[in-house]
């Protein structure tokens, strides 16, 4: 008699499979303690820990459903794809460059698990295999490509709305004038940060509700950026406003971390409540168009 609750248990653990395990374990361990010293402590990579967590939750969960089709990789592409890997990956390890060395050492991950439970298996828990690489910080060319035009869109209308209210504002590219302060919109107030995070929550979210409806889900997910860039909008005018009124400490301290956390909690709930209302006109939308 079977059990009514299958475990996610791995294919047979060869001699093979456990030098593999292994040599994992080693590439592993040092580079997640460098990305958890380097990244985690940081506003940019905050929701790491958060997204390790729930993708291992999901990969355990599709595990189970992906169990059947699991049968291994041929030899000759793990080879090769270990070949290209392997040499990258111990190149940005003595250079310490982080995000090249979390990103590789994730490849080196899927390849190993490439080769023990293959290609069609792979596909099955490919939602969380591709969510848990919001786990480690985007590499440096890809925030300068984000930042720059959010940062400038963000500071001019922030000026150009408060100098409609009658501010003593004014300012140019990302450098903003009010009053006797100046102030710089910086990389945190862009917009980058919780539209990483935001995206990687939402995402989530979405997967775990929606999943067996994909094209609700992708329009679900296109309210993501507009959402964060709001938000974002919005702590940049507190900000402004703190520090017309009160002053750059206050609007630097404590004022600047708590706006920022409660913007990063109303974009969310805000992504919960675009779904409320959002999915029963989708349903009812769908339902009409399958009925006609």
């Amino acid at each position: 008699m079977t059990s009514a609750t299958a475990r996610p248990s791995l294919p047979p653990m060869s001699l093979a499979n456990i030098l593999l395990a292994l040599g994992l374990v080693a590439i592993i361990i040092p580079t997640m303690t460098f990305v958890s010293q380097e990244s985690w402590s940081q506003e940019t990579g905050a929701h790491g820990p958060i997204v390790l967590f729930t993708g291992l939750w999901l990969l355990r969960r599709r595990w189970l459903v992906a169990k059947p089709a699991m049968k291994p990789a041929p030899t000759l592409p793990v080879m090769v794809l270990a070949t290209v890997f392997l040499p990258l990956f111990l190149f940005a390890r003595i250079t310490q460059i982080i995000e090249l060395e979390g990103y590789l050492m994730y490849g080196l991950v899927l390849i190993a698990l490439y080769s023990m439970v293959g290609k069609k298996a792979m596909k099955i828990m490919w939602f969380p295999l591709f969510y848990m690489v919001f786990v480690f910080p985007p590499p440096d060319t890809l925030i300068v490509l984000i930042t720059q035009p959010l940062k400038i869109l963000i500071s001019q209308a922030a000026i150009s709305l408060l100098h409609t209210l009658g501010y003593p504002i004014g300012g140019a590219g990302v450098m903003i004038q009010i009053g006797q302060y100046q102030l710089l919109v910086a990389a945190a107030c862009s917009g980058l940060n919780s539209l990483v995070s935001l995206a990687a929550i939402s995402l989530f979210y979405i997967y775990v509700r929606h999943q067996a409806n994909w094209r609700y889900s992708v329009l679900l997910s296109m309210m993501i950026i507009p959402v964060a860039i709001i938000a974002n909008f919005i702590r940049v005018i507190i900000l402004i406003l703190l520090t017309y009124y009160y002053g750059e400490a206050a609007a630097q301290g404590f004022m600047h971390n708590f706006a920022g956390i409660t913007m990063f909690m109303i974009a969310v709930l805000t992504i919960f409540a675009i779904d409320s209302v959002l999915e029963p006109i989708w349903r009812r939308f769908t339902n009409r168009r399958a009925a006609t």
